[in-house]
């Protein structure tokens, strides 16, 4: 038997960092929302051993990936003693801050504890999705979620009004932004390093109570100090943004993707067009209804 599912993406509405902790990790207060754009896994129980392959010839198949990784701590929670052989399907850009690595790490769990007859219950899942990575659990669910910890303490929560109806714009401009670098420049710019506390719960109410345009002034991502210190370029991506209609544009987690809020998935797929026009059509993008 054979269990195929998809794997979503998300970005960051806000992410406020509130210092760096004793463990080398920070903590930080961050709204995720999933975004519909999906890689595919596809499970099968086979006679022995774990084989991972992937569409993408750049990502290895060995445990330097995160989905193998996934596997195999699924495999020794569960006592199971069967093979495995997982197929990923990419179609969510590399090092983008959109957490496809993440999610296909998060699906990965979902999709063996399926296939093996649900031997985990959501608690183990979460368990081990959060020594897998921080942004790891937040994708064994579908909901809006803030996030607290290092990213790993989820709250659900119900759609935001302020985007019914609303859509994403994604751009990546063809090259990635390493998460560690980018946590490990932020001693350089002390504001983003230890952001006021209380962003989230301010974010929250007005994507609840107020537009989009309104809520989008108060998004907030503490990484984007020195990636747009490093790389103008996706500074200039969201003033084109802005002064062409969207609602909000920020870089998403560690970068380098881009995300604007448009009004319906025409309006993105025109602005897509213009962002082209004036930039390249080197860029990748995307566009996903909320």
């Amino acid at each position: 038997m054979t269990i195929e599912k998809s794997s979503p993406c998300k970005v960051n509405l806000l992410l406020n960092i509130l210092g760096r902790r004793a463990d080398g990790f920070h903590d930080l207060e961050t709204i995720f929302h999933p975004v519909g754009l999906c890689d595919t896994l596809s499970v099968e129980r086979v006679g022995g051993g774990l084989a991972l392959s992937c569409s993408d010839p750049r990502l290895p198949t060995d445990a330097r990936n995160l989905v193998f990784r996934s596997a195999e701590a699924f495999r020794e929670a569960a006592g199971v003693t069967d093979g495995v052989r997982i197929h990923l399907e990419k179609r969510i850009p590399l090092a983008a801050g959109l957490g496809g690595g993440s999610g296909n790490a998060a699906v990965t769990l979902l999709a063996l504890n399926a296939l093996f007859d649900a031997p985990l219950s959501v608690l183990r899942l979460h368990e081990l999705a959060a020594r897998l990575g921080s942004d790891v659990p937040f994708f064994l669910q579908d909901q809006p979620a803030l996030a607290t910890g290092r990213g790993e303490c989820l709250q659900p929560v119900a759609a935001f009004a302020a985007l019914r109806g609303k859509a994403f714009l994604l751009i990546h401009p063809g090259f990635g932004i390493s998460t560690a670098w980018a946590y490990q420049q932020l001693a350089r710019f002390p504001e983003a390093l230890r952001g006021q506390p209380g962003r989230a719960e301010k974010l929250m109410h007005l994507l609840q109570n107020a537009d989009a345009r309104t809520a989008g002034g108060a998004f907030y991502n503490a990484l984007e100090a020195p990636a747009l210190d490093k790389y103008p370029v996706l500074a200039l991506y969201q003033e084109f943004l802005r002064e062409r209609g969207a609602a909000a544009a920020l870089m998403s987690g560690s970068g380098s993707t881009t995300f604007a809020v448009v009004d319906s998935t025409a309006q993105g797929e025109d602005l897509a067009q213009q962002f082209k026009a004036r930039f390249g059509a080197t860029c990748w993008t995307a566009v996903a209804p909320i």
